[in-house]
């Protein structure tokens, strides 16, 4: 299967699979609803703003890899989509959260992978995280990579290969000795208010459905 999906795919996919296990209960996503989960300010690298026609387009390329679609089933006047991974590659949960988090935010070190995924699945070693990392890597084609380790780092990052390649120049620069306390804090107030935004995300998805209810049922008296 030759794997090249675009920016926007990456995302698209990311936050289906991150909603399929965080949020079932609001799962699979209207289209208004997956356009919020794409755009949303926490857990994202780099933040978008996407609208409809960006996120139906990736939406499509996505079916196409049979990476995702229309859900199956589901009951409801407006159109609903799922992510269908498990059904192409066959993950276990742990390379499921691996890879989320890597389409979601980028390249990270086991480390960063293992304190973001928490919701999505409890590596209780780092130990475990360099598992499903081999694991993905191991796979044909490849799905992951570890990029070169940059000078002063202890680190070394690791990237998906759902985009295809990806080198170190390709990836954001690291944060400099003198930017590292003001990350750190960014990156506990976005885990802060998490949980606030998700919620406001999800009161908007039920929004977006009942908005959409309403304008099929106007239709049918006009």
């Amino acid at each position: 299967m030759e794997l090249n999906l675009t920016e926007i795919e990456v995302r698209v996919l990311g936050s289906l699979i991150e909603k399929d296990i965080t949020t079932p209960e609001y799962y699979p996503l209207s289209l208004n609803a997956l356009m919020n989960a794409c755009n949303q300010k926490s857990n994202r690298d780099p933040v978008m703003q996407l609208d409809e026609e960006a996120v139906r387009d990736a939406l499509e390329g996505l079916q196409q890899h049979r990476m995702a679609g229309p859900a199956r089933g589901a009951d409801s006047r407006v159109t609903k989509f799922e992510q269908r991974l498990q059904e192409v590659f066959n993950f276990t949960r742990a390379e499921t959260a691996v890879l989320c988090v890597l389409l979601l935010r980028g390249p990270q070190t086991p480390g960063e992978l293992r304190g973001r995924s928490e919701r999505l699945h409890r590596f209780e070693a780092l130990d475990e995280v360099q598992s499903a990392l081999q694991k993905l890597m191991q796979r044909d084609p490849p799905l992951a990579k570890v990029l070169p380790r940059q000078p002063g780092t202890k680190e070394s990052r690791y990237a998906h290969l759902l985009a295809g390649d990806v080198s170190e120049a390709q990836t954001p620069a690291q944060t400099s000795p003198s930017s590292a306390l003001t990350t750190a804090v960014n990156t506990s107030n976005d885990d802060r208010i998490e949980r606030l935004e998700e919620e406001v995300a999800e009161l908007r998805r039920e929004v977006g459905d009942v908005r959409d209810q309403m304008e099929r049922f106007r239709k049918q008296f006009e």
